[in-house]
């Protein structure tokens, strides 16, 4: 195994109600010096819901960063000390108006390590119950419930639709867990 890259220095940047921005100066084991960014944040957690006639279960939601509604699977961030599957279980609830009786985790995945330690957790929720009431949505989100079959959802894929990395990833890893 080779030697790891020595800390020279860390500045943190910014420091934001969700993740910090910092930058570190490191040393490689070749010798060359440099400074890497890295946005850290505490991870999230993500549902791939599937009624019981088969349909995905997403959202259209309103991303600043992108100026555009994106389809998305429901998730959100981990709160600090909370386990992911207690944040997807929320999600769900939140976002898309649903419970889920059956879970099944997917596994995780860093989401852009070039420059996040961000990981998500996905999971494969069945057996879903409609809640009564309609979702309880965060005063910062604007969301639309979306159905589409697993076809439906490919051929969104194809097409090049507003899909985030999150999702296009998760869809497959649910679509390997069930077949």
């Amino acid at each position: 195994m080779s030697e790891s890259p020595q800390l020279l220095q860390q500045r943190l940047f910014y420091q934001g109600r969700v993740f910090q921005f910092e930058v570190s100066k490191l040393r490689l084991p070749n010798g060359v010096e440099g400074e890497w960014e890295c946005v850290r944040h505490p991870g999230g957690a993500l549902a791939v819901p599937i009624t019981k006639e088969g349909q995905l279960v997403l959202v259209r939601q309103y991303r600043f960063s992108l100026q555009a509604r994106i389809l998305e699977f429901p998730a959100g961030t981990i709160d600090e000390g909370e386990d992911p599957a207690t944040t997807v279980k929320r999600e769900l609830e939140e976002e898309a108006g649903y419970r889920a009786h059956n879970w099944q985790s997917l596994g995780k995945f860093a989401l852009a390590p070039g420059y996040s330690d961000e990981y998500i957790y996905a999971f494969l929720a069945q057996d879903l119950e409609k809640l009564s009431l309609p979702p309880a949505q965060d005063a910062d989100e604007d969301i639309e419930v979306v159905f589409m079959s697993f076809e439906e959802m490919e051929s969104a894929i194809a097409r090049g639709e507003s899909i985030d990395a999150k999702t296009i990833t998760s869809f497959y890893l649910a679509r390997l867990a069930l077949n």
